[in-house]
């Protein structure tokens, strides 16, 4: 059994005329990456392999999330993860070997897109029909091998939002 760990970057804010793969995260960003980080330490969802999208939003909510974790892998940064549909996703997880957790940080709608993929059709609406920034989806796939995932194969282990660990829509 493999585990993946899909997680969207948190809340971005939109300074003009700044290019989307250029964009920060804002306040609540911030607060939630933080939250995110901490419930994954306290759950010991660490990853063994951690691939993270180049843009500005999912770079900084990596370096939140993982501020406080005990040593960890670096990630590597990923073009083919900025703006990607379900397949490039699934390309990129299949040509990886046995290692898990698998870590994929990016973007909407290639995370919510690619937890449909692999869900088994009676969990997709515990993540539908929105995957909110911040959110982290834990899939289960019973594989030996990446290689060897399929559409539809994945258990849904657990979804969490930032909402559900006590971030909220304050005014930023």
């Amino acid at each position: 059994m493999l585990r993946l760990i899909l997680l969207r970057h948190a809340k971005s804010a939109w300074p003009d005329g700044v290019a989307d793969i250029d964009r920060p995260l804002a306040p609540r960003g911030l607060r939630a990456a933080a939250a995110i980080g901490a419930y994954m330490v306290q759950e010991e969802l660490l990853p063994a392999l951690i691939f993270v999208s180049p843009a500005r939003r999912t770079i900084e909510t990596w370096e939140i999330v993982s501020r406080h974790w005990p040593a960890h892998p670096l990630p590597a940064y990923e073009r083919s993860i900025y703006e990607a549909p379900a397949a490039n996703l699934m390309r990129l997880v299949t040509a990886q070997n046995e290692a898990s957790p698998l870590m994929l940080v990016g973007h909407n709608p290639g995370m919510e897109d690619f937890t449909t993929l692999l869900l088994r059709r009676e969990q997709r609406a515990k993540v539908l029909p929105k995957f909110p920034t911040g959110a982290l989806a834990v899939i289960d796939v019973p594989v030996a091998n990446w290689a060897e995932i399929e559409p539809g194969i994945g258990t849904l282990e657990r979804f969490v939002t930032p909402h559900a660990l006590g971030v909220t829509k304050e005014k930023d």
